[in-house]
């Protein structure tokens, strides 16, 4: 007598799997989602906390790349923070749907495949747990409560600032210092801090030294590039870019292009995202993401649905401009925390753990310094040569003592412990500006 067996493998389809878009996530109902996503992913996610609320709720992380439980040398480290005034929502919701949508087209999809592979990406859904479980879903105008933290501070400002003295005490404020411990551990490139109550995309700086209240333009080092980053959002958000949000309260208030300098709209000392920039090594903007700081949960399919295009490509802009690793001539070691100085740009970043650099630049020719305390400068000069059969510019990157002299070959300046740029970094620099010229 013959006997077959046969196995049946049941596949069941559970409710966190199945995405509805129509309800937001209390805090536990995230917490177990994101656990549950990442035990799901575990080749491409790593799930962390980078500290705790006023209320003891976790300031949950998802790391999303290709090697979660490592720093991959080369890769620029992104990232999202949604939901830092606890009443304005949207964002809170967008990023789990943005974490969603990376983890379910990873290997489907070239252009995720390919974001999530080359970029180390991390998505902060909610820096404001406490205040999120005090809001009210309906309540467009913030009248219940919870855009502060436990304490009753605003997070959003009461980061170190430029211009105005802090004063907090460290308890009242556990979500700002677990950031800056976090911005400053991380040395993030590029970063954009999700809010709600209007729409539109906001750049450094955002308070001036003379803290006029509207009106001020504030601006930073990296300007031009701070506002073609915001144009990257706006332009892809379809309201957004008409520079007309039609808020109910403030119909009148208009942004060309969906961009404005954080200033020049109103003054907002002790902001995050001059922090990341001034402080933090990572250029970052503020989004407005709906006119109601928390929509009822039907219009949450069409705004995943007006901002995932706008997300993905903002993400995308972490791998313009140049990159490479500052390495000692002698040897190969990582020269750490060197700065990356480029000329008439009065804003100079450092290098990473493995002396690696991601300077954000527009598409332009530049003079680039490498310099450590102690050590000689190695400078460069990035210069045209042409065009290619496509009509991309083609760029040379003189690594030299007198780059713009031109001598034959790259070489090393000949003194000893003098900072070098290999090879390797020509070959990325030549491949970073080759995306941007597209």
């Amino acid at each position: 007598m013959t006997v077959t067996v046969v196995f049946c493998v049941l596949f069941q389809a559970t409710t966190e799997s199945l995405e509805t878009y129509g309800k937001y996530y209390n805090y536990e109902e995230l917490s177990h989602l994101l656990h549950s996503l990442s035990q799901t992913y575990p080749l491409i996610t790593n799930l962390s906390s980078i500290g705790q609320s006023v209320q003891g709720r976790e300031l949950w992380v998802m790391r999303i790349t290709k090697d979660p439980n490592m720093d991959t040398p080369g890769l620029p480290k992104f990232k999202y923070v949604g939901n830092m005034h606890g009443d304005e929502t949207v964002s809170r919701q967008v990023l789990v749907y943005l974490i969603e949508y990376l983890l379910a087209n990873y290997g489907e999809e070239q252009r995720v495949s390919e974001l999530v592979n080359t970029t180390d990406i991390y998505i902060m859904p909610s820096m404001n747990p406490d205040g999120f479980e005090k809001s009210k879903e309906g309540d467009c105008a913030g009248n219940n409560g919870g855009r502060n933290n436990a304490k009753d501070f605003d997070l959003n400002r009461s980061f170190p600032d430029q211009y105005a003295e802090a004063n907090f005490k460290l308890e009242d404020i556990p979500e700002v210092i677990a950031m800056m411990r976090w911005i400053q551990e991380k040395k993030f490139v590029l970063s954009a801090n999700l809010h709600g109550g209007t729409v539109v995309a906001s750049y450094p700086f955002d308070d001036s030294a003379s803290h006029e209240t509207r009106g001020h333009y504030s601006r930073a080092a990296d300007d031009a590039l701070f506002r073609y980053l915001a144009l990257v959002y706006s332009s892809n958000h379809p309201v957004m870019k008409t520079g007309h949000p039609n808020c109910i309260d403030i119909k009148y208030e208009t942004f060309k292009d969906g961009i404005t300098n954080g200033a020049e709209w109103y003054d907002v000392p002790g902001g995050m995202q001059d922090y990341n920039y001034l402080y933090g090594n990572c250029l970052e903007i503020t989004v407005e993401l709906s006119c109601c700081k928390h929509p009822k949960a039907d219009e949450l399919p069409n705004e995943w649905s007006m901002n995932k295009e706008s997300l993905l490509a903002y993400m995308e802009q972490v791998h313009i401009g140049v990159r490479g690793f500052v390495k000692e001539a002698i040897g190969g070691a990582a020269i750490t925390n060197a700065s990356i100085i480029v000329d008439g740009i009065q804003h100079n970043l450092t290098t990473g753990m493995y002396g690696d650099y991601y300077r954000l630049l527009l598409p332009g020719t530049y003079n680039i310094t490498a310099m450590a305390p102690g050590e000689f400068p190695a400078i460069t000069h990035l210069y045209s040569v042409g065009h290619s059969v496509e009509d991309r510019e083609l760029y040379v990157l003189v690594i030299s003592d007198n780059p713009k002299v031109h001598e034959h070959g790259v070489f090393y300046i000949p003194q000893q412990h003098v900072l070098s740029f290999f090879l390797t970094t020509l070959i990325l620099i030549y491949l970073t500006f080759s995306m941007v010229l597209r």
